[in-house]
């Protein structure tokens, strides 16, 4: 021991610990802000190089759709035509899918939106260019999928516009891509000097560290070897010292005898060998399981129950702890068959060099254990009720997806499936050569395609509006109400109150939708309505949708129970939805005075 009372290798252990805790620590700082600075630098550039390639592609798309449309304007197959038409129709769609993406950020395309002010304004002086070039090539497409027939002059003017802006595009684009091609320069440059600066960096506090811990560390080394000489004498002494403790320690084996009886009293308390033979028994333990040391075996399992299992048990736990030791409940049984359980621990020990022993120590807790179980039952089968509940809704759900993906099924065979079989029919019975019947049948194609068109538009809509990925909930919304006010003829209308324009997580843009078209569907089906009105405000934290609907209304207390699968289930799949995006539905509604359905979707942290 030291002066201070302190033990020396512990006190020389927790200031090398300390020492070199700091050390540590301080090299980890500086490694990771230097990772950090250095991935946030990498991070930024690793959409160079698609943008590089998307910016020099534009070259190649601008020079392809310039030469597609000096063909088209030279030929005069209809077939070659209509060949042609298709190959600028799609070129122009990943020109300007790239156009718009350089400028505004991709991710599709692996594209960044942190332009430089001196990419912007460039874009800026070659978007008209861009647009002369994109206008004009629309109009020729559009024009020949008016009619593939259309004389080439009907589009000259527009042809001679993209020829005209071609060589400014590809300079203006060329200007692009040096610049882009700079500027990624200039980022490996600050890269390369930012590593500079930070081995600089880790060197000096590398120097600071030797400077300042380790070679202090080394000197508190060798003061305390010297200490350590010094305790050796001390030691020495506290051994001619041990001898005049002998006298206490007869003393104290007295006292350890006279507490040993208050236990056997008072505690459940016994020794065994490790191969379980009992040793002694308290009087307490023994008065518990009736043991008597002239009549019983002496196994220590035998006596704590009369079941083999539970004695099995408790010479296995015996066997496996006899040297490490074990706490635990144990289950026993009295010889009257009374049900006994115990707190129990094992505890190796060794009387004398030669010898050793395990004490056992216990507490009676068969009341405290009888409570915990019936606990355990009730929560067991309160878990199996939700269990069973939640069954049933998914198997509805599943139910109702079946339904839901024959009904599509079976409207596109049995609606637009047909109508396309008729289409196919009636183009092989016009005759060309009696210009009267294949005039009329013509018309009457056309309208057949027109319902075809309109069929397998309200089919794809159903399915997955393409407003909801590319724009966002607000144009799906509209479309959506839109459209179904076209279907079925009544008033159905959008009011964004508070311009709401931001786009969310997809997942919960496309619950959103589901849930407004199904409160819409419900409203249409069963309300009898007349006029539909959906209602957008929002707050900084909180987007509000609101379906209101002038029809006969319900009470909503009649709407039964779904936990044992009765109906209902259109508003148990809207509150699925709403919970999944944690968001809340409320549902009003009085007989004769319309339905109200309310949504509150957090929006402050499921922005994209």
């Amino acid at each position: 021991m030291t002066k201070h009372g302190n033990s020396l290798d512990q006190r020389t252990f927790d200031k090398l610990s300390r020492l070199y805790i700091i050390a540590l620590s301080t090299i980890a700082v500086s490694v990771i802000v230097s990772q950090m600075l250095i991935r946030n630098h990498l991070s930024d550039q690793e959409t160079d190089s698609s943008v590089i390639n998307v910016a020099g592609r534009q070259r190649m798309l601008s020079q392809k759709l310039t030469k597609n449309v000096v063909s088209l304007s030279s030929e005069n197959s209809l077939e070659t035509r209509v060949l042609i038409k298709n190959k600028i129709k799609e070129t122009l769609d990943l020109w300007k899918l790239s156009h718009y993406a350089l400028q505004n950020g991709s991710d599709s395309l692996g594209l960044p939106d942190k332009n430089t002010e001196e990419i912007r304004a460039r874009f800026s002086i070659l978007n008209p260019i861009f647009d002369k070039i994109s206008f004009a090539s629309k109009f020729i497409v559009s024009k020949i999928e008016e009619d593939p027939k259309s004389p080439i002059s009907s589009f000259a003017s527009e042809v001679k516009v993209v020829r005209e802006n071609e060589s400014d595009f590809l300079l203006m684009m060329d200007d692009i891509v040096n610049q882009y091609d700079l500027e990624a320069d200039k980022k490996v440059d600050w890269l390369r000097h930012l590593e500079m600066w930070l081995t600089g960096l880790t060197l000096i506090i590398l120097l600071g560290e030797f400077l300042f811990i380790f070679w202090p560390a080394a000197k508190s080394v060798r003061s305390t070897l010297s200490e350590l000489l010094y305790a050796e004498k001390r030691a020495k002494q506290m051994a001619f010292d041990a001898d005049e403790l002998s006298s206490a320690k007869e003393k104290s084996i007295k006292e350890l005898r006279a507490l040993s009886r208050a236990m056997d009293d008072t505690l459940l308390f016994a020794r065994i060998l490790p191969n379980g033979y009992i040793v002694h028994m308290g009087n307490k333990f023994s008065r518990l399981f009736k043991y008597s040391k002239m009549t019983d075996i002496g196994l220590f399992w035998t006596v704590l129950s009369q079941e083999e299992t539970e004695q099995v048990i408790i010479e296995e736990l015996i066997t496996k702890y006899k040297k490490t030791g074990w706490q635990g409940e144990v289950k026993a049984s009295t010889k009257e068959g009374k049900d006994v359980w115990l707190e129990m621990a094992i505890i190796p020990y060794s009387p004398t060099e030669d010898r050793s022993e395990l004490l056992i120590i216990a507490s009676e807790i068969t009341d405290r254990k009888a409570a915990q179980l019936e606990i355990d039952r009730l929560t067991t089968a309160s878990f199996e009720e939700k269990m069973n509940q939640q069954k049933i809704i998914s198997s509805k759900i599943i139910e109702n997806q079946e339904k839901e993906q024959n009904r599509i099924a079976k409207d596109v065979h049995d609606g637009i499936g047909q109508m396309l079989t008729g289409l196919k029919y009636n183009l092989e019975s016009i005759d060309t050569s009696n210009i009267e019947k294949a005039t009329s049948k013509i018309e009457n194609l056309k309208v057949l395609a027109s319902d075809i068109i309109k069929g397998i538009r309200t089919a794809t809509f159903n399915l997955a509006p393409p407003e909801l990925t590319d724009h966002g909930i607000v144009p799906a919304i509209a479309k959506l109400t839109q459209e179904l006010a076209k279907l079925t003829g009544k008033e159905i209308m959008l009011f964004n109150k508070t311009d709401f324009n931001q786009r969310l997580d997809s997942l919960v843009e496309i619950n959103i939708y589901r849930i407004t078209q199904e409160a819409i569907n419900n409203a249409i089906k069963y309300a009898d309505t007349s006029h539909i009105l959906v209602a957008l405000s929002h707050s900084e934290n909180i987007l509000s949708i609101v379906i209101d609907d002038n029809g006969k209304g319900f009470d909503p207390k009649n709407v039964k129970n779904v936990k044992n699968g009765d109906g209902g289930m259109g508003m148990t799949f809207m509150k699925e939805r709403i919970k999944y995006i944690d968001g809340r539905f409320f549902l009003n509604s009085e007989i004769g005075k319309g339905t109200r359905v309310t949504l509150n979707i957090p929006i402050k942290d499921m922005q994209d």
